[in-house]
């Protein structure tokens, strides 16, 4: 399984109109070679280097997984969101408080569709998918305060 963006490749700047220096919105994603007995796909978007450790900055689940692309600020029909680390559900772009930091785009094909409420924590949300992980795929992204 593959995830890319076509703003950015793996280890290099994310664009400042996807952070909360530009416009804050979600870049656009492309997703490849999805394992056959996929039922559906999870996304969550990390930063592992916040100083008081990894705080979440996107979380979307229940994803179809036909699903190849995810357009520059939005997401596909149907899916869920979680709660981020800024309190509001949806994503929140990177906003490190200094420094360079890592932002990890994990992407998780699941043999089932998760019985988890829009809305939910990152906890809840990793607990109810663990046993159901087939296969993963990762895009880091670099910014910079």
């Amino acid at each position: 399984m593959r995830l890319t963006s076509d703003l950015f490749q793996d280890d290099t700047l994310i664009p400042d109109t996807y952070t909360c220096k530009g416009q804050n919105k979600s870049p656009s994603l492309q997703i490849a070679d999805i394992p056959a007995e996929t039922v559906s796909l999870a996304l969550i978007l990390h930063d592992p280097d916040a100083p008081n450790g990894d705080f979440l900055h996107w979380s979307v689940w229940n994803i179809v997984p036909t699903t190849s692309t995810f357009e520059e600020g939005a997401v596909p029909t149907g899916v869920r969101q979680g709660i981020n680390g800024f309190g509001s559900v949806g994503y929140g772009g990177p906003c490190p408080p200094s420094g360079t930091h890592r932002y990890v785009f994990d992407l998780y094909a699941l043999d089932a569709v998760l019985d988890v409420p829009e809305g939910a924590d990152w906890q809840t949300i990793e607990n109810d998918m663990r046993s159901h992980v087939i296969s993963t795929a990762r895009l880091v992204g670099l910014f910079s305060a």
